[in-house]
């Protein structure tokens, strides 16, 4: 991915100044209030409301989130169309799958960061220790986006914003859990807002003794993490903003290095920086920006040491224009340069140039995006998406999206010491999606979407040979839904349901990814300081891959987790979670152990 985000996640003066410019309330009469809905930021290269956009997105808000210790990739895998993997407790290897496309096809952010791995055999992010703790926001664009965000975004892209202040003044949030597998965790958000400005630091604490990670093992591998986000915006003027974020996370964690050895540490080490500067010329606003994100990951174990260190460097520019018209036109257009090193292999630079043209035709809104990436190893590549939404009524959206998209080859892929091949060009996609939404007034809303992608110029490990370009297509299409009814002011039902099938270039189910994945759950307002939460997830169709040792229990599995909250004071509320409520004995990756029945309490207050 080589775009960072143009709001270092929040909605800058300029950027609403955009959105409002668009719409046709800016006609109504002085003291009307224009609605802008709920606001996507990573469906288009600036906010637009999310009526208005026609790829697929899901919000996970600071409510779904609840700061707690509960995984990231597990709590979004709750959403349609994703699942995820993880070899063992908190702290190992987590992957995130995006309606059956892997990881290295997802690309992630946080705080306007790209803080995806080029040292890893595919560039890539492990989830493996973030969890929801200081988390304010993460949003879900699904579908192929590398016209909007160039390479590793075939998938889709998981955008995530730490807390920030939500009131004027100072304030801050604070929380502490314990449970389970001797877990305990804090965490603290210190925030000051103003009319010009604000700033916020996310600090949290995680040190849990964990559990074996291999079945076959009964040692415990524990791991402890430390993370800090700083960010800020200031406006100097009416015309120019300011701001930046900064990114870190240390994470010690044990492993298991094969069977009957359990002797593997390992140590991840994250930074990240980024500082933007916008400035508004009457109808057009300009954003430079630049960012620095490093990784240094060490493995030792009895029988190797090993050391995976990798940065990345990117300056911006993005421009967007409004230029009104019958169909409120707007023009989005944008420069970037991004260098990506890993230490000891090699390094590669990208230049891309891009542009987006968003139309508001009748009852349509229209996104026509087109991308030029030059890398400097394999040449030029061109990416297009056309992306719209038809408001057939007030209640009734359909959306529709053609994309292109592709992944260039890693550094470890291209130059790495076991069978790099600088001759690989990059792999390329194409991929389609229809969907229906529609809303019962203010009591709930039910979605549906059909999609499809395909991937070919696949490069895959060939031994002794090395990394090649292979023959064949891999195809992941299905179908995904998500619902929500409010059946009173107390209780709310909610649900999604996903059918994938994902194959790679040799026809082969993709391992890890199941075929069916429903969730039912029921919120519960039981009195005004009591609620409660009981959701049921079942997958069915998962497949071990061909390393899986035969006694692996990859397949279906049902999972029960409940929870109550109460509000003990006006600012101050505790909870229970109970997570596996049944203790299903089930793993997502063939070998390797998941959480059983796991309990944690916990107290979330705010001043």
């Amino acid at each position: 991915m080589t775009r960072p985000i143009t709001r270092t996640g929040l909605l800058t003066s300029s950027a609403v100044a955009a959105l409002i410019a668009q719409a046709p309330a800016l006609h109504a009469q002085e003291g009307d209030v224009t609605d802008l809905g709920t606001l996507v930021l990573s469906g288009s290269l600036i906010p637009q409301p999310m009526s208005k956009t026609g790829a697929t997105v899901d919000i996970l808000e600071e409510d779904d989130l609840d700061g707690d210790t509960r995984p990231l990739a597990d709590t979004l895998s709750r959403k349609p169309g994703l699942s995820f993997t993880q070899s063992g407790p908190l702290g190992q290897t987590s992957s995130l799958s995006v309606r059956g496309l892997p990881a290295r096809y997802v690309g992630v952010r946080i705080d306007g960061i790209d803080v995806t791995d080029a040292a890893g055999t595919q560039v890539r992010f492990d989830f493996g220790g973030l969890t929801n703790a200081g988390l304010d926001r993460v949003e879900l664009l699904k579908g192929s986006q590398s016209a909007l965000y160039g390479s590793e975004a075939i998938g889709g892209v998981v955008d995530i914003t730490t807390a920030r202040p939500t009131k004027l003044g100072f304030s801050t949030r604070v929380g502490v859990e314990a449970g389970s597998y001797g877990t305990y965790s804090g965490n603290v958000m210190l925030g000051y807002k103003d009319d010009r400005g604000e700033v916020a630091l996310n600090v949290s604490r995680l040190e849990s003794e964990g559990f074996s990670a291999l079945s076959d093992n009964t040692e415990k591998d524990g791991a402890e993490q430390t993370t800090a986000n700083l960010t800020l915006r200031y406006d100097v003027s009416e015309a120019v903003t300011v701001g930046g974020a900064i990114y870190y996370r240390d994470l010690d964690f044990d492993f298991d290095n094969i069977a009957g050895d359990p002797s593997g540490t390992g140590q991840t080490r994250e930074r990240g920086a980024r500082v933007f500067a916008e400035l508004t010329t009457g109808r057009v606003t300009h954003e430079l920006s630049y960012s620095h994100f490093e990784s240094n990951r060490d493995l030792e174990t009895a029988t190797y040491t090993s050391t995976f260190d990798s940065t990345r460097d990117q300056v911006a520019y993005l421009g967007s224009a409004s230029l009104g018209g019958a169909s409120n036109a707007t023009l989005n257009f944008g420069l970037d340069y991004t260098e990506e090193r890993y230490k000891t292999v090699g390094g590669a630079d990208t230049r891309s140039a891009f542009a987006e043209l968003l139309l508001q035709p009748g009852d349509f809104d229209l996104s026509l995006a087109l991308r030029h990436d030059e890398h400097s190893q394999f040449g030029g590549h061109a990416s297009g998406r056309v992306a719209g939404v038809w408001h057939v009524t007030d209640a009734t959206d359909i959306r529709a999206t053609l994309a292109t998209g592709f992944r260039a080859p890693s550094l470890n892929e291209l130059y790495g010491p076991f069978g790099g091949n600088p001759a690989l060009d990059p792999e390329q996609s194409r991929s389609a999606e229809l969907g229906v939404e529609h809303r019962f007034g203010s009591v709930g809303s039910v979605r549906g979407t059909l999609f499809y992608t395909e991937v070919d110029d696949l490069i895959d490990y060939n031994f002794p040979t090395g990394y090649v370009q292979v023959p064949g297509t891999s195809v992941s299409k299905g179908f995904e839904m998500s619902g929500r009814y409010a059946l009173s002011g107390q209780y709310t039902i909610y649900g999604t349901y996903t059918h994938v099938d994902a194959k790679d270039g040799n026809g082969q189910r993709r391992a890890g990814v199941p075929r069916n994945t429903t969730v039912l759950g029921l919120d519960a307002e039981v009195t005004p300081k009591l609620s409660g939460n009981i959701e049921v997830k079942h997958a069915s169709g998962a497949e071990a891959s061909a390393f899986a040792p035969a006694s692996h229990k990859v397949g279906d599995y049902t999972l029960v987790n409940v929870g109550l909250d109460y509000a003990v004071v006006d600012n101050a509320r505790a909870y229970l979670r109970i997570e596996n409520l049944t203790d299903e004995d089930y793993e997502t990756v063939g070998g390797y152990n998941q959480p059983g029945r796991s309990v944690y309490f916990g107290i979330r207050a705010e001043f």
